[in-house]
């Protein structure tokens, strides 16, 4: 799939060299970030049928795109700095002593990532409207993983947390590589400025060995950027 993937954005930057003259774009903004998570029944919250996915964290989108037109059409490969993650909460344990435990876990992630997007384009007054998909393709740079425990014994709080550096790869936390589908739309006004939504859904586990969990990314953003026309 990943072959594929790449395959498809090669040839599709071949044929940029065909259409007119490329526009540069930069943009910037937020993501609000989830994991989401299926698998065995190890992974299943306090012993019910429901997945454990996680809570929302909110992190930020830097970017490099080219928008290579195609008459209404255009090609938008891009370069992406991307924060992606999760906040995992729980299980909740009842102890023969009266306590209480609750644990968290937070994941911030942060790739280089590379989407290539088929986008189209239609013309008002002030500008125009664009909506888009496309394929992507990342890899895992940054990371940080934080743990938290609030020991509850009768009234008496007891707080614990650590953190740490997320270890990417194959025999790490989490995998390095990834790739999915991503859509895109928004509005460009004539004069170069843009208001940019994306929703970027995560294919492939992000979890190196799960004994058959599967953890996967997905990440809605907002930006703000501009075209160099």
């Amino acid at each position: 799939m990943k072959k594929l993937l790449l395959s498809l954005f090669f040839a599709a930057s071949s044929m940029a060299a065909f259409a007119q003259l490329p526009s540069i774009g930069i943009k910037g903004g937020a993501n609000f970030a989830t994991i989401t998570s299926s698998g065995t029944p190890a992974n299943m919250i306090a012993g019910s049928n429901v997945y454990a996915n996680s809570s929302t964290v909110t992190s930020f989108n830097l970017g490099v795109f080219v928008d290579v037109k195609l008459g209404h059409f255009s090609l938008q490969p891009a370069v992406n700095f991307t924060g992606k993650g999760g906040k995992f909460n729980g299980p909740t344990g009842q102890f023969p002593n009266g306590s209480v435990s609750e644990i968290g876990t937070k994941y911030n992630l942060y790739y280089v990532q590379v989407p290539l997007n088929v986008v189209y384009h239609v013309p008002f007054i002030v500008g125009e409207f664009y909506f888009g998909a496309g394929p992507f393709v990342g890899m895992g740079v940054y990371g940080r993983k934080n743990l938290s425990a609030d020991n509850n014994n009768n009234g008496v709080h007891t707080l614990l947390s650590s953190s740490g550096k997320v270890e990417f790869g194959d025999n790490g936390d989490i995998r390095s590589d990834e790739y999915g589908a991503g859509a895109i739309a928004g509005i460009k006004l004539k004069g170069g400025l843009l208001f940019n939504l994306n929703y970027d859904l995560g294919l492939s586990n992000i979890a190196p060995d799960q004994a058959g969990n599967k953890f996967k990314n997905r990440v809605f953003g907002a930006s703000i950027g501009f075209i160099f026309l």
